[in-house]
């Protein structure tokens, strides 16, 4: 037997999903113009059920995580040369 996490979306905006156990009631091949996917069809406890390729009955877990961490703002570091940031120009030789 095997077990992918549910997919549903459970809210309006997207942000939570199911992520029950869906048991893999089947599994075949669907024929693609670009060629044979590997499919399932999944259902979970709730009900949920899904008829798809398994590239996209998959998701990670944590992606709402990784979201938010590249959504974080970074902040500039200064330079480590050992110069100065910014030469002041020689006058010209007289």
């Amino acid at each position: 037997m095997m077990f992918l996490d549910c997919p549903a979306y459970l809210d309006k905006d997207g942000a939570v999903r199911c992520g029950l156990p869906a048991e893999v009631r089947s599994r075949f091949i669907m024929r693609s113009t670009d060629g044979p996917l590997e499919s399932a069809m999944i259902r979970c406890p709730v009900g949920h059920a899904f008829n798809a390729p398994i590239e996209f009955l998959t998701w990670d877990k944590h992606q709402g995580e990784h979201a938010q961490e590249r959504a974080l703002p970074t902040v500039a570091q200064p330079s480590r040369s050992s110069g100065p940031r910014h030469a002041t120009p020689k006058p010209p030789d007289a």
